[in-house]
């Protein structure tokens, strides 16, 4: 075992630590520069809107995706538990964190296992980086759902990340061959996802060229990992890395916005939307734009980290915004609110270019 493999379990935890502890969020959605046209005469009961979804052939009560946050060390159990019954109470799916660390130390993993545990209805999306694919094949997939007796396995792309991580995988070569390979002999459903810097799509014709069948843009805007492995770096010995923390700042600008992102990528299949969606009227935004889930990783993580009582009043809020959000436009389901009427502007429309032209309603 390498000293890169050795030090999974506490960059997790890392990871955890800082994203609540310190300010990680950077940039711009996109959705700021968007607005729905206010419907004054909705004409419908907001009691009666419905903003049940359907993803990979199973039907949701809300298009909620609690996204991939946490697990592989031992003080990641009780928040995985926390998030799992939130899933189950709510009937929302779920991702977990990569289990990388769980692959490589047995030992950790009742610290994912404990998602199906808690939530035997849910749907899980097992993690896993695309090196570790490439690496290690579809064994390692294999045990990854067997893992938390999952429905789908989320293949990861972070080479932001890993480029900053003076331990990160700095080879890219060979992966989407991987990717390709995995699509063509696995039978649970494949999503790929982002960590933070979007998707383009010209990114995601590959991917569904590739055979996966859903993607998960994990656009600029939200936690930015140049700020965290950044702060990271800087918490090393002596005065920390230098080198990283100048690359961290250096890639603070790195990305597409999520909204740019969900606008390149919708339409060809199966999306969720995570980066930077803080409120159900963001949700609403993304949902209007393509997105068939909308995922959430931050707001919930902090909200989990006191407890379950905390979890659900912030889902509750996120719920309530976005059935308003659907009254406020006389949408009574998701698919007549992506008929709505919505006004792009500013540095969005400016980045989309052409494409918003191109598409009706707007």
């Amino acid at each position: 075992m390498t000293g890169r493999e050795r030090g999974t379990s506490p960059r997790k935890l890392d990871h955890i630590r800082i994203c609540c502890e310190r300010a990680v969020s950077y940039g711009f959605t996109g959705f700021e520069d968007i607005r729905f046209v206010h419907d004054a005469l909705p004409g419908i009961d907001m009691d009666a809107v419905d903003p049940g979804t359907e993803f990979l052939g199973r039907k949701f009560a809300f298009p909620l995706f609690i996204a991939a946050m946490t697990g592989g060390h031992p003080d990641t159990k009780i928040l995985n538990r926390h998030l799992a019954t939130a899933a189950e109470k709510y009937g929302i799916p779920m991702g977990v964190g990569s289990q990388r660390a769980a692959i490589e130390d047995p030992r950790l993993e009742d610290t994912f296992s404990v998602v199906r545990d808690t939530a035997p209805h849910a749907f899980l999306a097992a993690n896993l980086g695309i090196v570790q694919l490439r690496d290690h094949g579809i064994e390692w997939v294999e045990r990854a759902v067997e893992m938390i007796d999952g429905d789908a396995i989320a293949i990861h792309l972070n080479f932001l990340q890993e480029a900053i991580q003076p331990e990160g995988d700095h080879d890219a070569t060979g992966c989407l061959d991987a990717l390709r390979s995995l699509c063509e002999e696995y039978k649970y459903p494949v999503i790929v996802k982002e960590t933070g810097s979007g998707i383009s799509a010209e990114t995601a014709g590959l991917l569904r060229g590739a055979g996966v069948q859903a993607i998960d843009i994990g656009g600029w805007g939200g936690t930015s990992w140049a700020v965290v492995e950044g702060i990271r770096a800087g918490e090393g010995t002596d005065k920390g890395d230098a080198k990283r923390i100048a690359l961290g700042e250096g890639l603070l600008e790195w990305g597409i916005p999520t909204a740019v992102s969900l606008g390149e990528v919708a339409g060809g299949g199966p999306v969720i939307a995570t980066g930077g969606i803080r409120t159900g009227v963001d949700m609403a935004k993304a949902l209007r734009l393509g997105a068939d889930l909308c995922g959430m990783a931050l707001p919930l993580l902090q909200p989990a980290v006191g407890g379950e009582e905390l979890l659900n009043v912030e889902i509750d809020a996120i719920i309530l915004q976005l059935r308003a959000a659907m009254f406020l436009t006389g949408s009574r389901s998701i698919e007549e609110l992506r008929k709505k009427r919505m006004l792009v502007t500013g540095v969005t429309r400016e980045m989309m270019g052409s494409h918003w032209e191109s598409k009706d309603g707007y």
